[in-house]
């Protein structure tokens, strides 16, 4: 490719982040032509918006889609014509010969080429599913509880530190810095020193049976220097070690409070508990009018 061909793939992503641009300026419009006080007319444009935002969605896999096997087809004529051009030097035998390798590599081409297709057909229907799926509603019934509350979602990645590192942009926004490392480290500390209060609640997953004092202290060292994931235990330390509430939305049943007993402003977590494949997750919020 010289250099003032331009790639299709390319020039086409380009075209759709400006769409992309443009229709999130379309929607901050819609967004201020709703009344505060029309709930009626704030739901009509906010699932507007939802559908504007799935049309531009579908609209950009299907070219994609269309790209990607155009490329495919336009590589396989490339390479074919290559072949031919080559051929016509040849004798009769190393003719047939070279035909023989070229059906057999047109064939493997053939079959990554449809298993690249299906597999980008594949993922569209996945998406399409997901729009219906418990993972979606789960997901709109706690943005749609925030929204009454003028929050909005914080994505924390899925890594297994999802918790602490929630809790870290949560006292980022209060103005406090803190790592994931630290609070781990703290909040293995209070379990160690306070096992009393928290060893009732842990059990050895193959027994049942409540933690020993050694599978205790293993369990300990195991969230302070692994990505372990952290759950109710560990945000009742993290509460009592930061002297704050923390409050935990969920899609269903009201918020969960640990740390009630202290003063301090709380901080917001959102549970899901069908988010990803490998199971719970938490996010963290921030302010609707917050920048991303």
């Amino acid at each position: 490719m010289s250099d003032e061909e331009v790639d299709p793939r390319e020039e086409l992503l380009k075209n759709q982040r400006k769409e992309k641009k443009d229709l999130q300026a379309k929607i901050q419009a819609l967004k201020k032509t709703a009344s505060k006080g029309d709930k009626k007319k704030k739901k009509e444009t906010n699932d507007e918006i939802i559908k504007l935002e799935s049309d531009l969605a579908e609209k950009h896999k299907l070219e994609l889609l269309e790209v990607e096997t155009s490329k495919i087809s336009i590589k396989e004529l490339e390479v074919d014509a290559d072949n031919q051009n080559s051929d016509v030097d040849e004798n009769d035998s190393n003719a047939v010969e070279q035909e023989h390798r070229v059906s057999k590599a047109q064939k493997r081409r053939d079959k990554k080429a449809e298993k690249d297709k299906q597999r980008l057909i594949d993922i569209e229907k996945q998406d399409e599913e997901n729009k219906n799926g418990i993972r979606h509603l789960e997901q709109e019934k706690i943005k749609s509880l925030l929204e009454k509350r003028s929050l909005r979602l914080a994505e924390i990645p899925s890594d297994g530190d999802c918790m602490f590192a929630g809790l870290v942009h949560q006292l980022a926004q209060l103005g406090i810095n803190s790592t994931v490392a630290d609070l781990r480290k703290s909040t293995a500390k209070e379990l160690l020193e306070n096992q009393a209060d928290y060893s009732p609640f842990l059990s050895n997953p193959s027994t049942g049976e409540m933690l020993s004092d050694p599978e205790f202290q293993a369990y300990c060292t195991k969230m302070a220097s692994t990505p372990a994931w952290g759950g109710q235990v560990e945000l009742q330390a993290m509460a009592t070690v930061l002297k704050r509430p923390i409050e935990v939305v969920q899609a269903e049943g009201p918020p969960m409070v640990v740390g009630e007993q202290f003063q301090e402003k709380a901080l917001v977590l959102t549970y899901h508990r069908h988010a990803y494949g490998l199971g719970e997750h938490y996010n963290s919020v921030r302010s609707s009018s917050a920048s991303a």
